[in-house]
């Protein structure tokens, strides 16, 4: 990991690329406008992630990273888990990989735009500066959470006003990109501690071993590097209003303390003997199942009480009928606003694609699809064919204007009956130890690790791409998880025509 300006006051780049010469030579010429941090993995970004107090506001990152260079899994990989620590950075994939099914992929999963190796340096740097300008004007505002008029977005508006002025803790459960923090900041503008401070820590984006003192602050000397006397997020948040976003990924060993923190106010500094009390109001987020995480034992049951006793569902944009058309009429109108330029419009046959579309990424990839169509046909008509390039290329809605779809996954024609009788007849015939539950468990099996393939392991889009809810497939896959250590699942019959 390196870094190639010193200077504080310029807006932090993360630049991910494993290729030396490239990541000098941007790293040089992007220098002059940006702190640039440069890593070589995976592994090394999301290390380096975890040691900053501060995340950037903008990544570059690479597809082909090691151990698999010509694979785009690893960056596939680094996306989520950015997006998962930081959901606020914007995303620029920078790859020799010039596929249109990984661009669109890569989208999907929260990229803002794929850019193709060789690109022009000056390219670069205009897109980052553009991207950053679009973030300092839109960082603050939660009035997208906002459009709409559906029952479940009235219905969320009505919660955050019911429960804005309650001292109590708030759980705000909601997938990936959803808009869950800026449902933590409407719920904190809507209450009396509204000019008081309101900060946010993500469980997720740092090391777990720092997560203790960035809650409770540190006595000097408390621990190697702990030089000086540290307030923790407690303390400075005061009166105000504390975010713990995705608050699943809390340690085991302190959730007692936080609890602690919420039945009493008191806290610790790390290092330290003197008790303090916290007066903040806790709100925390999260896209995991907390009752799937108690029952496997990775989430306390008495802390997941305390912190639920109001939830907030902040729905998925698949669910909001009609409002993803005013949502993008939203951001298109903003966009067009600070682009100077006229609105782009969606041809008829477009908008009925975009009301099928189930934008897996939610709120976050619609706001960058529409970040796309502004740049690209200002004051234009976009037609179906050319949005349908924007989606997931996994989504069937996108199948169903590709030229070239990619294979199903089943093995044999679904709707071919007979087909599949004739196969199972066979089957029978030849197995005098045939296990009908044990089959169906070898499919569901394959079928479950297909999605999870071709969703990078985000479970959410392997739900959707199963047509269950996540619930459901955490279900499934417990229930596979014991098969599989009960031998049910062992390896497939030879003879098997389903194999």
């Amino acid at each position: 990991m390196s870094d190639s300006s010193p200077a504080a006051d310029k807006p932090a780049l993360l630049l991910v690329d494993d290729d030396p010469l490239i990541a000098d030579t941007l790293g040089y010429y992007l220098g002059a406008d940006f702190q640039v941090f440069t890593a070589s993995s995976r592994g090394t970004a999301i290390e380096w992630l975890q040691g900053r107090d501060i995340p950037p506001q903008l990544a570059l990152v690479d597809l082909g990273l090691p151990p698999t260079p010509h694979r785009p899994q690893e960056g596939f990989a680094l996306i989520s888990e950015l997006l998962k620590r930081v959901p606020t950075i914007r995303i620029v994939v920078l790859s020799g990989q010039n596929d249109a099914t990984n661009a669109r992929h890569a989208r999907a999963l929260g990229a803002v735009e794929f850019i193709a190796k060789p690109a022009a340096p000056e390219r670069l740097r205009e897109l980052l500066l553009r991207l950053l300008n679009i973030e300092r004007q839109q960082a603050t505002s939660t009035d997208s959470l906002m459009v709409g008029e559906s029952l479940a977005l009235q219905k969320l508006r009505a919660q955050l006003r019911q429960y804005a002025d309650s001292p109590f803790p708030v759980l705000i459960e909601g997938e990936s990109g959803s808009g869950k923090e800026l449902a933590a900041v409407a719920l904190h503008g809507l209450s009396a501690r509204k000019e008081q401070p309101y900060l946010a820590l993500n469980c997720a984006a740092i090391a777990p071993t720092l997560v203790e003192p960035a809650l409770f602050g540190h006595a000097k000397g408390a621990f190697t590097g702990a030089t000086g006397m540290r307030a923790g997020y407690f303390e400075e948040a005061g009166e105000g209003t504390l975010l713990l976003d995705e608050i699943g990924e809390l340690p085991i060993e302190l959730q007692s303390k936080l609890l602690r923190v919420i039945e009493n106010g008191e806290y610790q500094r790390v290092g330290d003997t003197q008790s303090r009390q916290s007066r903040a109001r806790v709100i925390a987020a999260t896209n995991r199942d907390l009752k799937q995480e108690v029952r496997a034992g990775r989430f306390r049951a008495d802390l997941y009480h305390r912190l639920s006793v109001f939830t907030i569902s902040v729905p998925p944009l698949r669910e909001l009928g009609d409002d993803r058309l005013l949502l993008l009429d939203y951001f298109r109108q903003q966009l067009a606003a600070q682009f100077n330029q006229p609105p782009f419009a969606l041809s008829p046959q477009a908008e009925t694609l975009w009301l099928s579309y189930g934008f897996p990424g939610n709120v976050r990839e619609l706001r960058n699809i529409a970040i796309r169509l502004a740049t690209q046909y200002a004051g234009q008509t976009v037609p179906a064919t050319v949005l349908a390039e924007e989606f997931d290329p996994a989504d069937p809605v996108a199948l169903s204007v590709s030229d070239n779809p990619p294979a199903p996954l089943a093995f044999l024609p679904a709707d071919d009956r007979e087909t599949l009788i004739d196969n199972a007849s066979r089957h029978l015939s030849r197995n005098t130890k045939f296990d009908l539950n044990a089959n169906l468990l070898r499919w569901e099996d394959a079928y479950i690790e297909a999605a999870r393939r071709l969703a990078n392991g985000n479970i959410s889009q392997a739900a959707r791409l199963l047509g269950i809810n996540r619930t459901t497939l955490y279900n499934r896959l417990d229930t596979l998880a014991r098969e599989r250590v009960n031998g049910s699942l062992s390896n497939w019959p030879a003879d098997d025509p389903m194999r």
